[in-house]
């Protein structure tokens, strides 16, 4: 939540390291590079 992984916003994968780990995910103006296990945690919903 500190990083602005909060309920409602909007995110996007740039990309994955060749093993899967770090994922790097852009949100608010922002890229994030989360571990594997970090991302787990987070619930994401798809938007179409």
């Amino acid at each position: 939540m500190e990083m602005g992984l909060i309920p409602g916003v909007e995110l996007e994968v740039i990309r994955r390291a060749p093993m899967g780990d770090p994922i790097e995910i852009r949100l608010r103006g922002y890229a994030l590079s989360l571990r594997g296990s970090e991302a787990r945690d987070i619930e994401v919903e798809v938007i179409q």
